[in-house]
Parts: structure tokens; C-alpha cells; sequence
């Protein structure tokens, strides 16, 4: 089972009472700006419930499954997404 954004909204606008045309909007600005944030190479978090933060992964070797042909894999920028305390207690 998962939350996708718009049960996530309209969670959030009945738990909220607002809209859930302003929720979206206040989601949709939410991740872009995170988004923008990570591409400027800066770390983004939110005190005891998480962090997200730009990574990197070198350029590798790989194998190819089927043919078993080494492969050259590029090296990628990634994203890193780290709970924090609040979160993780939750879960437990």
C-alpha cells in the first residue's frame, strides 16, 4: 500500500481544513523547491524528520546480465534522503 500525492493532499487539506487546490499548490512549491535546492548542490533539512541532500557515484565497470559483456557505467549525481528522529520513531 503507498500514499501517492493525491490522497497525500487531500490528507493533508482534511487534516488541515484548507482546500485541496491550495494544498497542491503548497506541495507542488514544497518539491520544487527542494528540487532547485539539491540541483545548487545545497543540503535541505527539515529538523528531526528528514534530510535530502545531492550525492555522487563514480563512473564503474559493469557486466551486462545477459551477454556477460563488460560495460562502462557513467558516473551519475544522485539524491541521498535521510529520516530523521521524529520519522523514524514513528515507524517504530
Amino acid at each position: 500500500m503507498a500514499l501517492n500525492k493525491g490522497e497525500l493532499v487531500a490528507a493533508v487539506a482534511a487534516s488541515t481544513g484548507e482546500t485541496q487546490a491550495a494544498v497542491n499548490r503548497v506541495v507542488d512549491a514544497l518539491f520544487e523547491t527542494i528540487a532547485k535546492s539539491i540541483a545548487k548542490g545545497e543540503k535541505v533539512t527539515i529538523p528531526g524528520w528528514l534530510s535530502v541532500d545531492k550525492g555522487h557515484r563514480a563512473a564503474r565497470t559493469g557486466r551486462n546480465p545477459q551477454t556477460g559483456a563488460t560495460i562502462q557505467i557513467a558516473a551519475a549525481n544522485t539524491v541521498k534522503v535521510s529520516a530523521g528522529s521524529k520519522l523514524k520513531a514513528a515507524v517504530k
